[in-house]
């Protein structure tokens, strides 16, 4: 159908039945019929017969050919000479106007009053704003003006009214500053239309656009000839909504929930983007509420110019309320009904909620074992009364390939060259054991390693772990030798689902030999230590998100008691360590984050705890600008000796620069860290670092650059710069 065209009192036009299926992004025009007592003659009765007998001769517009004959059907007879065309070059058209509500001739007139603003008038919308004459005046460009009446209160929308035009607007797309009066003409009525379509959106269907095309003042660097437009628009009275038909909605047993969320009264100003809006807001409530099979068919709004109201239609049907029942799985050897009950966020007999079907979804392709998914809502018992319903989840399932070869190889200054592999098999024990074979050859580290995981264990995000390795590892501190067998059982929080508190549980047995590293050639004697302990690990989490938090906190504490056995004696011991972390929002363009940490080491002297055990600080994540486990006390040899108790503290400042769309952010920090002997801190060796890093924003978090100076280096271990890169925020 086509658009309404502006109108006026004078039109006779008494309804209008409009179609609402257009506004889905909010500026396309509304749809209308209108309903006339006068309907126009169909296109039938306006053609004569003859045309229909000879369209040839009535094309030509010979009324005497018009009449049909032997010649006019004969296909081998001549073709008539088509007549002379002239077309005058569009510069010099005489254009016709729209009545004005002012003739305009010059820039001067078209801009009157609006001279002081070029001043340093107030900024509204990327123009300058005025009030002349009882009119509001807003300067979109510099060929284009928009008038309004004065009075805010005719039409409270205005600014963003003007910001939809601005964006739309044909005159505002036209490329080159050099136009014709043609041109800008041509747009000046598209833009005419686009503002009534606008202002009917907005509830103002008796609303006037006029339109003025001047040209510009003598004098400027642009052409004498160079035109401008000006459009004065009347508002007239905006429409209210009238009757509120939203069908069979009022049988549902939550009626009056649902209806609150459709926030559409008679009597309130009529808005078209409003229906739109409330329409989802409905359609969420449905499927929150209960309502799987509810179903609203596209609203219709029937306009009374003499009432100025408008009646809107928008047929529902609930569908009835249903509670789910059951989760069934196409493939119950791959991931069994049992286990996708268990990662489901619901039980038996909750209500239905679509959120909770859709994060069912996203937790099972998470899972990393099926390439496609499909859940279909299957009805097994139906309403009774106020009694709900039972549903089924039937879940269809497409495997992925489960095994994965990895490999990588690179060069750090903490790791130095390291040529990493890996094979795993991600369901190899059904539902998501997965078996992963793991190597690493380098300069600082060697390892062979094997991992069991169980991934959803018992319950949601519970995952079992058990690993068994051999490693040699070679750091600044210490050289260790290892064979170790680690299990734990943690509750996660992750992107899919963080959580305000999370734990984890665990404990295992490392035999160890191990030395202070060989400086000048001179070896230190190794010892052996076997250690066996458990552990436990809670998290109370505030933030805002795990890898790029702007708010909240979190709190972690550790504890870890240890016995250690090394040249037949025993060693009791309880490590400790609490983290905290803050973060707060500064203006509209910087987050303030701050870190702590806290650790010892109670019930041994340091000499007693192995060297791979103790407390040490520095690097990446410690304290930047110093090598890793390069900050604390040092023995004779220069080597760091680590120690029974640690202070950490860092702060910076997260500043969004706006470069590449508000994707990259600048990062001053400075880090502080103390590691004592003691297993209270004494605060003898404290080190500070301080520098700048880049963040660049993906959509799997922050990729950081860092770059740390250290305040207080020994020349003979610490470099003048360190450089540090990874995934994430530091903290």
């Amino acid at each position: 159908m086509e658009s309404l065209p502006a109108f006026r009192p004078t039109d006779k036009i008494r309804h209008i039945t409009v179609s609402l299926l257009a506004l889905a992004i909010g500026v396309q025009p509304l749809a209308a019929a209108a309903q006339d007592r006068n309907a126009p003659a169909t296109l039938e009765d306006l053609i004569p017969d003859s045309a229909v007998d000879n369209p040839d001769a009535w094309a030509t517009g010979d009324a005497e050919a018009a009449e049909p004959t032997e010649s006019a059907l004969d296909p081998d007879s001549p073709m008539a000479e088509l007549p002379g065309v002239e077309v005058a070059w569009p510069d010099e058209l005489d254009i016709p106007e729209p009545e004005p509500i002012e003739q305009v001739e010059t820039e001067e007139d078209a801009f009157a009053g609006l001279e002081e603003f070029r001043r340093g008038g107030e900024r509204a919308n990327g123009g300058d704003r005025a009030e002349v004459e009882g009119r509001d005046f807003i300067r979109i460009d510099d060929r284009l003006i928009i008038g309004f009446p004065d009075d805010n209160d005719g039409f409270p929308e205005k600014t963003e009214f003007v910001s939809r035009f601005k964006a739309l607007s044909t005159i505002e797309q036209l490329d080159g500053d050099e136009a014709s009066v043609a041109q800008i003409s041509r747009r000046a009525e598209a833009d005419a239309e686009l503002l009534a379509r606008l202002m009917r959106i907005y509830g103002y269907y008796g609303a006037q656009v006029n339109r003025t095309v001047g040209s510009r003042r003598p004098g400027e660097d642009r052409a004498e000839t160079d035109p401008v437009v000006r459009f004065d628009i009347l508002p007239g009275e905006r429409f209210a909504f009238g009757e509120i038909d939203l069908g069979n909605l009022a049988a549902a047993p939550d009626y009056e929930q649902l209806r609150a969320s459709f926030d559409i009264q008679t009597g309130m100003a009529l808005n078209s983007d409003k229906i739109v809006a409330e329409q989802r807001d409905l359609d969420t409530e449905l499927g929150e509420t209960g309502y799987p099979f509810a179903a609203i068919d596209a609203p219709e709004l029937l306009v009374d110019h003499d009432r100025l109201e408008g009646d809107l239609t928008m047929p529902v049907e609930p569908g009835g309320k249903y509670v789910f029942s059951e989760v069934n799985s196409s493939l119950p050897e791959f991931l069994s009904s049992k286990h996708l009950s268990r990662i489901a966020r619901f039980d038996k007999g909750d209500v239905y909620q679509r959120s909770l079907e859709q994060d069912l979804r996203r937790a099972i392709l998470a899972t990393g074992l099926v390439s496609s998914i499909t859940i279909t809502p299957r009805k097994l018992t139906e309403p009774v009364g106020d009694e709900p319903g039972e549903l089924a989840l039937d879940v269809g399932l497409q495997k992925a390939d489960l095994r994965t070869i990895a490999g990588a190889i690179g060069y750090g200054s903490e790791d130095g060259f390291k040529l990493e592999a890996s094979w795993e098999h991600r369901n190899f024990f059904p539902p998501e054991g997965s078996i992963k074979f793991r190597a690493i050859a380098g300069t600082r580290e060697q390892l062979a390693s094997v991992g069991y995981k169980r991934n959803n264990f018992k319950a949601r995000d519970q995952v079992l772990t058990l690993d068994a390795y051999a490693s040699n590892i070679t750091t600044d501190a210490v050289e260790a030798r290892s064979v170790a067998v680690i299990a734990g059982f943690e509750r996660l929080s992750n992107l899919l689902f963080q959580k305000p508190f999370s734990w984890a549980v665990g404990g295992g047995f490392i035999w160890s030999d191990e030395r202070n590293r060989v400086i000048g050639g001179i070896a230190r004697e190794r010892q052996e230590y076997l250690i066996g302990g458990v552990y436990g690990r809670a998290t109370i989490d505030t933030s805002d998100s795990l890898l790029d938090p702007s708010k909240g906190f979190r709190v972690t504490a550790y504890l870890a008691p240890e016995v250690s056995r090394s040249r037949g004696t025993e060693t009791f011991y309880l490590r400790n360590q609490l983290d905290g972390t803050y973060y707060r929002q500064i203006g509209s363009n910087v987050v303030l984050a701050g870190r702590g940490q806290f650790a010892s080491i109670q019930g041994a002297e340091t000499f007693q705890i192995a060297p791979s055990r103790r407390l040490y600080s520095g690097g990446g994540g410690s304290v930047r600008g110093y090598g890793y486990q390069a900050v604390g006390p040092r023995n004779d040899f220069g080597e760091p000796t680590g120690g029974r108790s640690l202070v950490e503290g860092s702060i910076e400042a997260r500043i969004d620069t706006g470069f590449l769309g508000g994707a990259v952010q600048v990062v001053p920090f400075i880090d502080m860290g103390s590691v004592s002997i003691e297993k209270i801190p004494d605060f003898r060796f404290v080190n500070w670092g301080v520098g700048v890093g880049v963040r660049y924003k993906t959509g799997f978090g922050p990729i950081r650059v860092d770059v740390g100076v250290p305040l207080n280096r020994n020349p003979l271990f610490d470099s003048p710069v360190a450089v540090y890169v990874g995934l994430g925020q530091a903290f």
